[in-house]
């Protein structure tokens, strides 16, 4: 089929912004889709106006009937820079469409500010948790973030300040490219209570006062990083234990037993696009794990209730699993192993002997190593100081055969 949906990325500049390209596909269109306030930039045309449904879900029927038709949907900026073109792209082949794209509100904010754009961190939290910002807060770090509406911004000076991060310039850019546009900015920790438009981008110049809460986004986050009762992966252990699972962009992780979900948590910051599932029986633990979840930026972690293996049956295969405990549990391994992907990683702990011998039976029969993990920790004896030995812990790590 020919390229029947043109997608065309508009700014607050209007009908008079856009480009050759763009404005002959509207003038040629028989059906315009989009927002009301794009809408009603066009002027008059003799397509049809059909407006986003509600909720956007909706969009793919409202799209569907149109198709083989001279169709143009209007998007906000980019349509390919967390834009609405990703979403078409699940129900309709990217041979039947055609992009054209207007300046994001990266570019213009990185063009307000003076900032270069590979310098910057740039993320979305329209339409996400604000929890998604707190990987990114770090010391003299640039970050442009788009915004769900005026709301976003308190959200974030509260998250900022509340990591020691209140000195950071916020940089509040409303209706970048219209008419009305207007910048102004402040400190996260003096952030005025006053109202802005739902149409802004936030430009933020992180700033980590004495004391304030570094957490990289390198595996091994300090233990009191997490609420926990105890029973977690310790820091060292931890980091060895993201290294042997090798997070790989947009990969899923199984973490069975994830007490505090300590794993998961650290899987998904470590690379763009990591999900995990966290199965944990405790509600107390699953409580921990979703505060956990929302203070170090990872909101979409799933978590999961039930006892394995039967709470494993039907979730999406992984690319990586943990086993945290629980390695004896009849047919936990066996469901782990038969629903991981080809290739996909798997380390098992333990700091038992009984669970000791069944990794070594696990390695004979599936390869890979098993290393011990012993790891010291300076501490008081009597008036002297000594290294004191931790509880050693000994981990299995392979990968499925493709």
């Amino acid at each position: 089929m020919t390229r029947w949906l043109t997608i065309v990325g508009m700014g607050e500049d209007g009908w008079e912004g856009l480009s050759a390209r763009a404005r002959l596909a509207i003038e040629q269109a028989d059906a315009v889709v989009g927002s009301s306030r794009l809408l009603a930039m066009l002027p008059a045309i003799t397509a049809e106006r059909h407006e986003w449904p509600q909720p956007f879900a909706a969009v793919v029927e409202r799209i569907k009937p149109l198709r083989g038709r001279a169709t143009v949907v209007l998007a906000t900026g980019d349509p390919m820079n967390y834009g609405v073109a990703r979403k078409l792209m699940e129900f309709i082949p990217f041979t039947e469409m055609e992009i054209v794209p207007h300046l994001s509100a990266f570019a213009l904010a990185a063009a307000r500010m003076g900032w270069s754009l590979p310098d910057c961190d740039t993320l979305t939290l329209h339409g996400r948790d604000a929890a998604h910002l707190e990987p990114f807060i770090q010391p003299a770090a640039r970050l442009i973030a788009l915004t769900a509406d005026a709301a976003t911004i308190a959200e974030v000076a509260r998250r900022l300040t509340g990591r020691g991060f209140g000195g950071s310039e916020v940089t509040v850019l409303e209706n970048m490219g219209g008419a009305r546009e207007q910048v102004s900015s402040f400190t996260a920790a003096a952030a005025p209570a006053r109202s802005y438009s739902d149409l802004n981008t936030l430009a933020i110049r992180c700033v980590a006062a004495a004391g304030a809460r570094v957490l990289s986004r390198l595996a091994g986050l300090p233990d009191d990083a997490f609420r926990h009762d105890g029973q977690m992966t310790k820091r060292e252990v931890r980091a060895a234990t993201l290294a042997a699972l090798s997070p790989a962009p947009d990969q899923l992780l199984w973490d069975v037993g994830a007490g505090c979900g300590s794993i998961a948590i650290e899987w998904m910051r470590a690379a763009r696009g990591c999900a995990a599932i966290a199965f944990e029986t405790s509600a107390e633990r699953r409580a921990m794990i979703a505060a956990n979840a929302d203070a170090l930026g990872t909101p979409r972690l799933r978590v999961v209730a039930g006892e394995a293996p039967a709470s494993l049956a039907g979730q999406p295969a992984p690319d990586a699993a943990f086993i945290g405990g629980g390695l004896g549990t009849p047919g936990l391994f066996e469901t782990v192993w038969a629903a991981l992907k080809p290739g996909g990683r798997l380390a098992a702990n333990t700091v038992t002997v009984d669970g000791e011998i069944a990794l070594f039976d696990l390695q004979e029969t599936h390869g890979g190593e098993v290393v011990r993990i012993e790891v010291s920790q300076l501490g008081e004896v009597g008036r002297l100081r000594a290294m004191k030995p931790r509880m050693a812990v000994t981990q299995w790590r392979t990968v499925k055969p493709w």
